[in-house]
């Protein structure tokens, strides 16, 4: 996690908070449009987009590192419904959730989780590392 992230974000552990622009932006004392203006300009992405990056690539290096349900997994990171879940990360990934998983995300498939096309780096897909 970034800097801007982790002081927008909390510590890394509230990966499943419902957080929003509103609520980042009122936690660092700027406007929404001013907050997600510095939050780009800093990070690379909008606010809204590394949530949902962050989110999938815990949910990756969840689903390598053990056997929770598709639930559970979709829950830690701030899911509500397994089906969205696997929605998103399909679309991120290019893979479903339990495909990736069964290949423990060593098959190198998918998108980058940020949209941008080619396939993610280690680093991307574990930031913790």
């Amino acid at each position: 996690m970034t800097v801007v992230g982790e002081r927008a974000y909390g510590d890394g552990g509230e990966v499943a908070h419902p957080w929003t622009v509103a609520a980042l932006a009122a936690r660092a004392g700027l406007s929404r449009a001013a907050f997600s203006k510095r939050f780009s300009d800093t990070v690379g992405r909008p606010p809204s987009a590394y949530l949902t990056w962050w989110r999938l690539t815990t949910a990756a290096r969840l689903l390598r590192a053990s056997d929770a349900p598709l639930s559970q997994v979709a829950a830690r990171v701030g899911y509500t419904s397994p089906f969205a879940f696997a929605n998103a990360f399909k679309r991120a990934f290019g893979t479903a959730p339990g495909r990736y998983r069964r290949h423990r995300g060593t098959h190198g498939e998918g998108a980058r989780a940020d949209g941008s096309g080619g396939s993610l780096t280690a680093s991307e897909v574990s930031p913790g590392r």
